[in-house]
């Protein structure tokens, strides 16, 4: 069992990464909670996977439990998924003192936690991700939200999991895209932040993807939780060091609110927005030639859907500047000074920056 705590005060938690935890999940989640009544929220995938292995671990422990099954996809982050969850806990009778359990990938998770935030201002919920984008980056640190139309997580809130509980065994379900889509959050962690991380990324690189190495998988995944729990330590709220988090996240939710979140997955926009955010470090002189071509090799290991070929520079930097991060004095954007150290500036977004840069970043 590794074991990767949050430290958060009195909002605390633990991450436990344990391969076949899910088979024993209300074990773990009673060791935490003492609710009597759970809503386990997951997709209609998901929930054929592990959706009555988890209820019947929830009721074997003691809790009395409902699922309410959402399309799986980014379009289900939205406020009609919101209000259809709210009507099925007070359908259910969910009081105050009940336990919403998150089960599924990120969308999941941050639906879920969202709707945790607001049901009866605030009731406590549970992550058990299981996609590995989820494991290694979007069950921890607390941020919970929807889409909007005009722009990804524009509507959400920080509001932290009682715990999170991490099964790698999951991952042996994850089908091509996603396993490069939870690589991009990966290569992310490293590049944001530990450099021997992103040699080993390089080295085992396929083992990684297949995730033909259950032990240096899972971690790979405690290394990338402990990276993104330091961080979050030092700035909840993304007042500051959170935004470093963001790398590559700017240009990335930029094409898949072009995309009206239906036609990339999430670390498929993350990794084309890492190669531009790369460009632009060394375009701007933050970044040497021989880190940034580094880089770009290992980013050139993700296919590209010919979808991201299609869109257009005038139209990603109008979404680019209805970003959250946008301000009156600019954009709060991330870029690296060498692999394991990324910065923020405040930059004044201008055409030439996105019609250079996603042109020359164009596998």
């Amino acid at each position: 069992m590794n074991t990767v705590r949050v430290r958060l005060g009195d909002r605390s938690y633990p991450i436990y990464i344990q391969n076949e935890s899910i088979l024993e999940s209300g074990r773990w989640i009673r060791k935490r909670i003492r609710s009597e009544d759970v809503l386990v929220v997951t997709d209609r995938r998901v929930a054929g996977l592990y959706g009555e292995t988890v209820r019947m671990s929830l009721e074997s422990a003691g809790f009395r439990t409902a699922l309410f099954a959402l399309r799986a996809g980014e379009h289900s982050k939205s406020l009609k998924s919101v209000s259809k969850i709210h009507t099925r806990l007070i359908q259910f009778g969910m009081q105050r003192d009940g336990l919403i359990v998150a089960l599924g990938g990120g969308v999941i998770g941050d639906v879920a936690g969202f709707v945790a935030s607001t049901y009866m201002r605030g009731i406590p919920f549970v992550q058990i991700p299981t996609t590995l984008l989820a494991q290694v980056d979007s069950s921890v640190g607390g941020k919970t939200g929807i889409n909007h139309p005009l722009g990804k997580n524009l509507i959400g809130s920080f509001y932290q999991p009682n715990c999170v509980l991490i099964d790698p065994d999951t991952l042996t379900t994850l089908d091509e895209r996603e396993r490069y889509s939870g690589m991009a959050e990966v290569v992310k962690s490293a590049l944001i932040a530990d450099d021997r991380l992103f040699k080993v990324i390089e080295t085992h690189w396929d083992d990684l993807v297949n995730a033909a190495d259950n032990g240096l998988l899972t971690n790979v995944i405690a290394r990338c939780c402990r990276i993104k729990a330091d961080v979050v330590e030092k700035d909840e709220t993304e007042q500051g060091l959170r935004r470093i988090l963001n790398f590559g996240h700017t240009l990335g939710h930029a094409i898949e609110a072009l995309g009206r979140f239906r036609q990339l997955k999430h670390g498929e926009a993350v990794a084309a927005g890492m190669r531009w955010a790369v460009w632009l470090s060394r375009r701007k002189g933050l970044l040497a030639e021989k880190e940034s071509e580094r880089i770009l090799a290992l980013l050139e290991r993700f296919p590209v859907p010919e979808t991201v070929r299609r869109f257009k520079p005038g139209d990603i930097l109008e979404k680019i500047r209805l970003d959250k991060k946008q301000t009156v004095g600019g954009l709060h954007l991330v870029l690296l000074t060498r692999i394991g150290k990324a910065v923020v500036i405040k930059v004044k977004m201008e055409p030439w920056m996105i019609e250079q840069g996603w042109a020359d970043v164009q596998p």
